[in-house]
């Protein structure tokens, strides 16, 4: 990232946003947030990892309030995979119908994700390693329901650029903080799958916090935990056309400061073709689309600010580019391609 000069700032001011973004006691964002987490859906809940049957390889790029200088900016690579010793197999029952069963192994799914996070003079890199368990239960419509508890260790380091900041040297509140600490911690999620819909639970910073690498002692830096709930059904509306409707509520340990909550509804056209809008409570409108090319995934998405930052900024964009990989028996064949 290029660096760039900043104005001077008052002493006030700067400590006022170094406390609303580092202290203790301040609510932050504590990890990436995107807005197609439909297409990524186990960098919010690891349990999804492995869910499609795919190994997917996803680079996603996210540019904040663009056209605001030193903007929050995003960049991420994930990969993820299922384990299949023997894969999903289709079996003809009847004349008119086929089902999916499973044969031996296929229950792990592996997934990795890194990111670099920036906002201002702070910078966020960090990874994240998932491991799922899927576990069969029954059928609907003759396809199988999936089960899956996931567990991710993840850590970031947070790190404060003052390089070509002017500020008072002698400034008691900024040298009073370690430039950079490294947080280690472990997410957890739970998820349910069938045909028709999903469901999944997850919660992130279990540990919060409570271990921590710096240079000193004296850092008092309490993580908070951010809890998540995601679901969404389909509709067939017509021939190769499936309307799926659906909900991502995000809070933390400070619920009532926090509670935020997505409701977005996506059209598919023949799972090649897909157009979004979403609504995420007080703070904007987004609209999404997205097409498929063979194993290519290309997804874009444009929040409108609803907040007095529209006044200041173009928008926030961002870019998903999937490649998916073992389109045979591998797959779970009712699962969309996302």
């Amino acid at each position: 990232m290029t660096t760039r000069r900043y104005m001077k700032t008052p002493r006030k001011i700067l400590s006022l946003l170094i406390a609303s973004l580092i202290g203790a006691s301040a609510f932050a964002q504590q990890v990436p947030m995107y807005s197609q987490y439909i297409m990524n859906g186990y960098l919010v809940n690891p349990s999804f990892a492995g869910r499609d049957g795919y190994t997917t390889v996803t680079l996603t790029t996210r540019e904040q309030w663009v056209g605001l200088d030193q903007a929050p900016a995003t960049y991420a690579a994930s990969f993820q995979t299922r384990l299949l010793k023997n894969s999903y197999i289709s079996k003809s029952t009847s004349v008119k119908k086929k089902v999916v069963r499973p044969t031996k192994g296929g229950k792990v799914g592996l997934g990795g994700y890194v990111f670099s996070d920036y906002n201002g003079i702070m910078r966020r890199t960090g990874f994240q390693v998932a491991y799922a368990y899927h576990i069969t239960m029954g059928e609907t419509e003759g396809y199988p329901n999936n089960l899956a508890f996931g567990l991710a260790f993840t850590g970031y380091q947070f790190a404060i650029n003052t390089e070509n900041l002017i500020y008072d040297v002698n400034d008691a509140f900024l040298n009073n903080y370690d430039r950079s600490v490294f947080i280690p911690d472990f997410n957890f999620g739970a998820s349910y799958t069938t045909s028709r819909y999903y469901a999944g639970f997850a919660m992130t910073n279990i540990l919060r916090g409570s271990l921590l690498f710096s240079d000193t002692v004296a850092v008092n830096r309490d993580e908070l935990g951010h809890f998540y709930l995601t679901g969404g059904y389909k509709f067939d509306i017509a021939s190769d056309w499936i309307l799926e409707p659906s909900a991502f509520l995000k809070s933390s340990d400070m619920f009532a400061k926090s509670f935020q909550m997505d409701i977005t509804a996506r059209v598919y056209y023949r799972n090649d073709y897909w157009l979004g809008l979403s609504l995420r409570t007080n703070d904007a409108l987004i609209l999404m689309l997205g097409l498929k090319y063979d194993r290519f995934h290309f997804g874009y998405a444009v929040d409108f600010t609803l907040t007095d930052m529209r006044r200041n900024s173009f928008g926030t964009h961002e870019l998903t580019l999937a490649v998916k990989f073992g389109e045979s028996a591998r797959r779970y064949r009712w699962i969309n391609a996302y």
